[in-house]
């Protein structure tokens, strides 16, 4: 199989068709879905591929090409904001870390040099796991997020000293039959080539920084112009293979320079174009990576001794839990928020198979050990899915993941109107109502959003709209109207029949979330509601139209039209809403007698030029 390349990628795609669909069905994750694919595909499965370290230094270019594109998307400005973080959590961390386990690996037993060089290499966690999570999770701008790129951007850096410690730990350990090897370490260190290093690598960056603004830009602007697709794909491929190889080359770790490449490039107008084309490339670099992991995990070495490598593993995710979890607290990050942090750095990392394979050609530690550790790592990445998955099923359904627990409001007005919901929607309404002289009482959920107003001189109160007891505190029983504009179809409906159940008096006046859910309304008699994003969608169509050739007015009227006869349509629906054919048929139906009149009022002159226009 390894003779024959394109053999090899059908047996890893196939693999990868094949389970990846079924563990994300099964609400494992992608990432178990594509290590268990290394496990069957790999030397101790099926054995179609087994050359699992030419696969993984091919896959973790996708890493390099995930920490550029995580770049692109981060100001420099955003960096500097950070740096509290990237001190505080990253540099805490690895400290902390590494030192516990080589604590206890000292107390077991090993020798203090062997236990430091494991501690450190069990120290890094997966930037693939953690950042793949991230995306997959949409936090990367949250607390959350931005304390796991801290820390990630910090474990990248570190990578460098910890390889260049490894030799004089190896010597430091090895007696005092190697004093000579000794004295040409110690030697070494006077050499002018090692002290510049630092100053080549402030050269580089300095570099970097004058390329990215007068060569790399002049040139993706020539390529833009030549539209030619591919070659903008080409060009975006070289910038992360060169960014890697310029870092890999003066020492630096090349995922560390896909990221710094991407920063440079972050306010570039071509940054989306770049997005959008280097994004498939990482996702499935990204799923080789893991279907390698899969590859190189030794079940030989896991049967010698179990019970020693489980002790390994779960010994290693608790340390990193209590480490991670307890520098959050002192930052301060919410309850939820820590855990899922923890949880997710809480796995030994690619680099860590980097620092055991160093550790091992300089005879740092032995064989057996290096066995041992490589699978507790592998391991360790597999139990990253599974706690993330008891955190959805029991940790996060119990607590609220944005913010910490918090009693009701003392509500001390009674408002004739009462606006469930301070968001988007809620705060448009509630303008148009103010400006016409009425006061409401406005409730929301999200302590965030209500101190954002507050300072903008709005009183929101904090509380749950579900509740009976807090509709019962905000005066609904003695409102005339209340507006339901909270988020979600299901919590709508359930808000709308809890005051129609104990205040049928009070009119509603509801947030619809699309078609289905207007019909749902009005099943229960509610007759006030608008679509959320029908009435600007048609605005923007006007909007459109007058920018292909229609006068304003011709294009306000036309979308007017259009409003009144979809609108009809939504009603003439609701009866036959529960037939599927005849919904079907009637909406069929209705769109080509639509598309009928409205080019018959395309081509009509209207008789009264000053006809009043729509002023809701």
């Amino acid at each position: 199989m390894e003779n024959n390349i394109l053999l090899a990628i059908f047996v890893l795609l196939a693999a990868s068709v094949a389970l990846v669909p079924l563990a994300k069905a099964a609400g494992l994750g992608t990432v178990l879905g594509y290590l268990a694919a290394g496990v069957l595909i790999g030397p101790y499965g099926l054995r179609l591929v087994s050359d699992s370290e030419t696969t993984r230094h091919i896959a973790e270019f996708g890493i390099v090409m995930m920490l550029f594109l995580i770049g692109l998307d981060l100001q420099p400005s955003e960096i500097w904001r950070m740096r509290h973080k990237v001190l505080g959590l990253g540099v805490t961390q690895i400290i902390a870390t590494s030192a516990i386990i080589a604590v206890l690996l000292t107390l077991v037993g090993l020798n203090w040099n062997v236990a430091v060089i494991i501690g450190l290499a069990l120290a890094m966690s997966s930037t693939a796991i953690a950042m793949q999570t991230i995306a997959q999770r949409d936090i990367t701008t949250t607390d959350t997020g931005r304390a796991s790129l801290a820390v990630l951007l910090v474990q990248d850096v570190a990578i460098i000293p910890v390889l260049a410690a490894i030799p004089l730990l190896a010597i430091a350990g090895s007696g005092a039959a190697i004093d000579a090897e000794v004295t040409q370490a110690v030697a070494s260190l006077d050499s002018p080539v090692d002290w510049l290093m630092p100053l080549s690598v402030v050269g580089a960056f300095i570099a970097a920084l004058v390329a990215g603004r007068y060569v790399v830009r002049p040139l993706l602007s020539y390529v833009a112009r030549t539209e030619v697709r591919e070659a903008f794909t080409a060009m975006g491929l070289a910038m992360v293979v060169g960014a890697a190889v310029i870092t890999q080359y003066i020492g630096l770790s090349p995922a560390l320079g896909g990221f710094i490449g991407g920063v440079l490039l972050a306010d570039s107008e071509y940054r989306h174009e770049l997005e959008s084309n280097l994004e498939p490339f990482k996702g499935l670099l990204l799923g080789l990576f893991f279907i390698s992991v899969g590859m190189s995990i030794a079940f030989s070495v896991l049967a010698t001794d179990p019970i020693q490598i489980a002790i390994i593993v779960v010994g290693l995710v608790v340390v990193k839990i209590v480490v991670l979890f307890t520098l959050a607290t002192i930052f301060r990050m919410h309850f939820a928020d820590r855990m899922l942090l923890a949880i997710m750095l809480s796995q030994a990392g690619e680099f860590a198979f980097v620092v055991l394979q160093l550790a091992r050609t300089e005879r740092a530690i032995a064989a057996a050990d290096y066995d041992i550790m490589s699978v507790a790592v592998a391991l360790s990445m597999i139990t990253t899915p599974l706690l993330l998955l008891v955190f959805d099923k029991l940790i996060a359904p119990r607590l609220d993941a944005r913010s910490p627990k918090r009693a009701d409001d003392t509500i001390d007005q009674h408002r004739k109107i009462v606006v469930l919901g301070y968001g988007r929607f809620g705060q448009i309404v509630t303008r148009m109502l103010r400006a016409q002289g009425f006061e409401m009482t406005l409730i929301d959920d999200d302590p965030v959003q209500i101190e954002l107003v507050r300072r903008f001189g709005v009183k929101v109160f904090y509380g749950d709209a579900s509740r009976l007891d807090l509709l019962h505190a905000a005066g609904v029983h003695k409102a005339e109207l209340v507006v339901i504009a909270v988020g979600g179809r299901d919590r709508i409906l359930a808000i709308a029949r809890n005051i129609q159940r104990h205040f049928p008096h009070v009119t509603i006046a509801a947030r619809a979330v699309d078609r289905g859910h207007a019909h749902d309304l009005m099943a229960m008699g509610i007759e006030l509601f608008e679509r959320e994003t029908f009435l600007s969608a048609a605005n923007l169509g006007a909007k459109v139209l007058v920018k292909l050739g229609h006068t304003p007015d011709e294009a306000d009227r036309l979308a007017r039209a259009f409003e009144a006869r979809d609108n009809q349509l939504l009603q003439d629906s609701f009866a036959v809403r529960e037939d599927e054919k005849a919904y079907v048929g009637m909406v069929r139906n209705s769109m080509g007698l639509l598309t009928e009149a409205m080019k018959a009022d395309t081509s009509a002159t209207p008789v009264d030029k000053d006809e009043p226009k729509r002023t809701d």
